[in-house]
């Protein structure tokens, strides 16, 4: 068994039927017709695009950089131009006529990378000293510190973030419209509804949107607002409620696939809150595109979600376990009170299936439920944590960040490398990332953060 934390060989498949007894088959998974193995054509590509304030013929040249360009090749010197929000030129020396108005930078051999991508984030979570307290902030002050946070994610470096659940219905959608026209500083982002559960389910009543059947759960989604790019699943407990825990189930199979069904045919995807095995296998059942946690994985789910690797992200928000357990003493949360309830088990398990999940091919990306008292915004350290926890090389781990976070974002042909033609979401670092990849813990290390020139 995964959950204890040794590879098995073949495993005999256990599952050969979904939660509505019809076929299943983990290595050719179908639901209705659809192939799980392949993102469903319903969902669209959105918009990335965010107004500059500056003439698009702008150019900015960098000179002397390290470029780190997140095609998994070493880095190398040379020259980068970029004009409006886009890189038209990698590596080439640059001439005068290439530098004629435009910004020059001097990297003096300083690492130039891609912005890094958040694929679990709230920008609407306030820092509370526990779970209840994300509900009780004003609206007015609420919107206030969403776009405090989104700006905090851009300085540390983060230039593209997909959110995983609003704490009010509309607010994810409101920061996201007002970055995108230039109205206040943030990342590229993908706003998300409110997370969607039965009132017996919900992690945290006053953030949720109870739904308690599939006629329900239709109804909600299809009165989304316009623009809502993602919805949130809460399909499983978590420890630190004592009540519902982290293994067991909260939406019934038929509600879990009726929202994916009416997401998916409005061009949205569908997050799922799963850390048990049930959950996990819930999500590839019916078609939930990002799962987040997947703490404890069996080995035939493990099967099954290598089988749809093509189609599905894993988030792991690895932060919140360790956090949960070595930085929440102060906030009235001890560690051996952490350890009693069962993260210090989790961290383990979880860091065990996620070893393999990487092994496996399948993308692991950072995001790490930043927004808590004890995981404050600003802290963001998810690749230190990729590289300690789940053995990454620091290359790995960038690439989780850049490369896959193109692909997230649904925009993996101009996002998250440094190629002629991609958006100009870059950093400059002060030192080499390959050897301490703290340098991008919160932003310590950059020099420079360029989004929309």
């Amino acid at each position: 068994m995964l959950n204890g934390h040794t590879p098995s060989g073949p495993v005999e498949r256990t599952v050969t039927t979904n939660g509505f007894g019809e076929p299943w088959d983990a290595f050719k998974p179908v639901f209705r017709g659809i192939d799980l193995t392949k993102p469903d054509p319903r969902i669209h590509a959105p918009d990335l695009s965010i107004a500059s304030l500056t003439p698009n013929e702008d150019k900015v040249a960098f000179m002397d950089v390290n470029i780190l360009d997140s095609t998994g090749a070493l880095p190398y010197r040379g020259d980068v131009l970029v004009k409006g929000e886009r890189i038209v030129s990698v590596g080439k020396k640059l001439g005068e006529e290439d530098k004629k108005g435009a910004r020059v930078v001097d990297g003096q051999g300083r690492t130039l990378m891609s912005g890094l991508t958040d694929a679990h984030t709230h920008f609407t979570w306030t820092n509370s000293p526990s779970l209840d307290g994300l509900a009780d902030m004003p609206v007015e002050e609420h919107t206030l510190f969403s776009a405090r946070s989104a700006s905090t994610f851009l300085n540390c470096g983060y230039t593209s973030c997909l959110g995983a659940a609003s704490a009010k219905a509309r607010l994810d959608l409101v920061i996201r419209d007002a970055i995108n026209a230039g109205d206040i500083p943030g990342p590229r982002s993908l706003a998300s509804a409110q997370e969607m559960a039965p009132k017996i389910g919900a992690l945290i009543p006053g953030i949720t949107r109870f739904v308690e059947s599939p006629e329900e759960v239709k109804e909600v989604i299809e009165k989304l607002d316009e623009g809502i790019d993602q919805i949130k699943l809460s399909m499983s407990g978590e420890e630190i409620t004592e009540h519902l825990r982290a293994e067991d189930t909260t939406i019934p199979d038929e509600i879990v696939a009726a929202a994916v069904e009416a997401a998916h045919s409005k061009g949205m995807r569908v997050c799922g809150h799963a850390r048990g095995d049930k959950s996990i296998l819930q999500c590839l059942q019916y078609g939930v595109d990002i799962i987040y946690h997947a703490s404890f994985i069996s080995d035939e789910t493990m099967d099954a979600l290598e089988a749809q690797k093509d189609r599905v992200f894993v988030a792991p928000a690895l932060n919140w376990l360790v956090a949960t357990l070595h930085d929440a003493a102060a906030f009235g949360y001890p560690t051996s009170k952490a350890e009693s309830v069962g993260y210090a088990r989790e961290l383990e398990i979880a860091s065990a299936g996620l070893k393999e999940m990487h092994r496996r091919g399948i993308r692991v990306l950072p995001g790490g439920d930043y927004g808590f008292a004890w995981t404050p915004h600003g802290t963001y350290r998810d690749l230190s944590l990729f590289v300690k926890h789940l053995n990454m090389s620091p290359m790995e781990a960038i690439l989780s960040a850049t490369k896959l976070g193109g692909e997230i974002m649904l925009h993996p042909d101009e996002l998250g490398q440094i190629k002629e033609g991609f958006y100009a979401d870059l950093l400059l670092v002060h030192g080499n990332p390959l050897e301490d990849i703290s340098l991008l813990d919160g932003g310590k290390g950059l020099d420079m953060v360029m989004i929309v020139s």
